[in-house]
């Protein structure tokens, strides 16, 4: 008898269980909430608490601080993917006069923009946000700490620069647009501004001892952009899904892929740890495995959103306390115990259903001087260039329509691939950025730069 693949065998789930009430135990949080997505649906959900009888479910609010900032950066990539802005347009173009207008937004979504992680005045979490009414209190005299694309500076005030930006562009409030772009389409009904029964209440928990204080529940006004936001598990599954595929309705998922591709520039720390950070997306290698989400922080609340788009699965965490546990390695562990568990099946194989004879002409041995490549023709219609053995440069490459090649990542990314043909028609070499690939090391009927030794290969005589 076998378990639906919807299903999480028993050992899995027991896993899962075993790994939260660790959390909330040893993070003594009141109660933290947990779900596990894959294959684009809810199959696990878990929760621990500290209060007797029904423990929260997936339907419960918390509040997802900074997971709110990659609600914001979709609705700045559907205005660029509308036309309505460039990545590349320096802020000034489109929201003249904060102080920050070299900036682009690309800068903004990635943080490196060189702002303040901080608006000036009293801490901004625990505060009204009525203390700043317009973007210049939360941006200060001086908005910018660091030179302008040069180094990753997580920012809060930037993220609330793109809310004011979206308003500007779209002519409505920041809540009124996420609500019709994202939580409408996606039916995300129990993500909101505001909290809405249910919902926790957020804690600090005393360092020392075993008491709690309540914290105080602010409307972060003009900050909202930046971390405002409540929802479930139930709600951050589906938008995990998204993340992971996309949404016509929404964003393609090219341009989902363009938020979970590195952007900012990796300081050493980060290098160390093996984070970086794209647009609006956390990305981290943990495990050999690569990770893309969101955490997020109030006080009173943690929150952490964690996504392995190679193994296809997500987990989301939840808990109402200031600080205690480490929610992204508990994302992280929900995600690695399931896909080590149970690993994603793949997909059938299946051919081509079209072959292009001259297509199909480029694929197999390649040389690179004396390194060895292999040029394979993929099922999505992309070529796919990598070395025979060993580390190496590799990339995929689009067709341009024009019998020429476009690198998609790595090295090569940009980069035009040729094949150069004779004048009889047949195929001669590959010039990849100036690089010449023959079929054999060094041919010496193809134009390798340098020239080929006319007495070709030779041994020690």
């Amino acid at each position: 008898m076998t378990s639906s693949q919807e299903e999480l065998l028993p050992g899995t789930r027991r896993a899962l269980l075993h790994r939260i009430a660790v959390a909330q135990a040893e993070g003594r949080a009141p109660s933290l909430v947990a779900t596990v997505v894959r294959g684009g649906q809810a199959v696990w959900h878990g929760a621990r608490t500290s209060m007797d009888g029904h423990g929260p479910d997936k339907n419960v609010q918390y509040r997802i601080g900074s997971i709110t900032k990659t609600f914001t950066a979709v609705l700045v990539m559907r205005l660029r993917d509308e036309g309505l802005l460039d990545l590349g347009d320096p802020l000034e173009k489109h929201l003249p006069g904060t102080g920050a207008g070299e900036a682009t937004i690309a800068e903004l979504l990635a943080h490196t923009a060189g702002l303040a992680a901080e608006s000036p005045g009293p801490w901004w979490e625990r505060t009204p946000g009525t203390l700043r009414p317009e973007l210049s209190d939360v941006l200060g005299e001086q908005p910018l700490l660091h030179p302008v694309g040069r180094r990753h500076h997580y920012s809060n005030p930037g993220y609330t620069v793109l809310g004011a930006l979206v308003e500007e562009l779209r002519g409505a409030p920041w809540e009124e647009v996420l609500c019709s772009e994202i939580l409408e389409p996606l039916g995300l009904h129990r993500t909101s501004t505001q909290p809405q029964a249910p919902h926790a209440g957020g804690w600090a928990v005393h360092p020392w001892a075993d008491a709690m204080l309540p914290e105080p529940l602010e409307d972060l006004g003009r900050m909202a952009p930046a971390g405002q936001l409540w929802s479930t598990t139930g709600d951050l599954a589906r938008f995990a899904a998204f993340l992971a595929a996309g949404d016509a309705r929404v964003l393609s998922v090219e341009s989902v892929r363009e938020m979970r591709t590195p952007a900012a520039p990796a300081e050493g720390a980060d290098l160390l740890d093996g984070a970086t950070y794209g647009l609006g997306l956390q990305i981290q290698r943990r495990d050999g495995r690569l990770l893309v989400g969101h955490s997020g922080s109030l006080p009173g609340f943690l929150a952490n959103l964690t996504l392995s788009v190679e193994d296809d699965v997500a987990a989301v965490v939840l808990a109402n306390c200031t600080s205690g546990p480490l929610l992204g390695a508990v994302g992280a562990d929900l995600v690695r115990i399931v896909a080590e568990a149970e690993p994603r099946i793949p997909e059938p194989w299946r051919p081509l259903r079209e072959v292009d004879p001259t297509v199909l002409e480029l694929a197999g041995q390649w040389y690179w001087g004396t390194s060895a490549f292999a040029l394979r023709v993929t099922a999505d219609g992309f070529l796919a260039l990598g070395p025979l053995t060993g580390g190496g440069r590799r990339s995929r490459f689009r067709s341009r329509g024009d019998g020429t090649w476009t690198g998609l990542e790595g090295y090569f990314a940009g980069e035009l691939l040729l094949p150069v043909r004779r004048t009889d028609g047949s195929l001669s070499h590959l010039d990849l950025g100036s690089f010449v690939f023959t079929r054999q090391p060094y041919a010496p009927e193809a134009p390798v730069p340098g020239g080929v030794d006319p007495e070709g290969w030779r041994g020690i005589g």
